[in-house]
């Protein structure tokens, strides 16, 4: 019996996903062809639907790594000694992705498919749930170590700061002339400020 190499498997998953962003980001899910995916990644149909049985799979299985490259994010954020410091890190990593044209194209095409697609839609929201409920821990950690404002509520802390997130991708989709990166400074002080435990206020030295 044939045995099977995961490590090939991955490999071949992983370039028939590359193949299919590079089609996607090129002209759209729905004008995208299956004869174009295997095309660009080289591979016959057969080879192709052995991985994926069809587009819709694929498009899957690219909302499902989002998931999982978020996973990842949270879990270096809760492990970091100063865990606002570690998000300000990730937040000008984001904007790096988010200057990247095929990025924000891409990202823009699986919202707009998980308001047609009720399966899509019901994977993006389960990520953001996911996403949402991971970023209100690491505040409340944050919190608990005195590096984020512990008055805040948490759970609507989370929801504005995904919204940036989520109006980074809008903006540079939308404004040809928006730079994320140059935007770096503005959202760190905006983030901190927004954030960071506020000062006591210094007593007045008695005379």
């Amino acid at each position: 019996m044939r045995k099977v190499d995961p490590k090939r498997q991955e490999a071949q998953r992983r370039r028939i996903l590359e193949a299919a962003v590079t089609c996607f980001v090129r002209r759209g899910f729905h004008q995208t062809k299956t004869a174009e995916i295997c095309a660009e990644a080289g591979m016959s149909p057969g080879n192709v639907f052995h991985y994926f049985p069809n587009k819709d799979a694929i498009i899957e299985a690219i909302v499902e790594e989002d998931r999982r490259e978020t996973a990842d994010l949270f879990a270096k954020l809760r492990d970091a000694d100063d865990i606002l410091e570690e998000m300000l890190r990730a937040l000008d990593m984001l904007l790096e992705v988010v200057a990247d044209p095929a990025t924000t194209r891409l990202g823009v095409e699986v919202m707009a498919e998980a308001m047609r697609n009720p399966r899509v839609g019901a994977l993006v929201r389960r990520n953001e749930i996911e996403a949402k409920a991971l970023l209100v821990e690491t505040l409340g950690r944050a919190a608990a170590r005195g590096q984020v404002d512990a008055t805040l509520d948490l759970e609507n802390a989370a929801v504005w700061l995904m919204a940036l997130v989520d109006g980074a991708f809008s903006r540079a989709a939308l404004e040809p002339s928006f730079k994320p990166e140059e935007q770096a400074p503005m959202l760190r002080t905006l983030v901190t400020r927004f954030l960071q435990p506020a000062k006591s206020p210094s007593r007045r030295k008695r005379r």
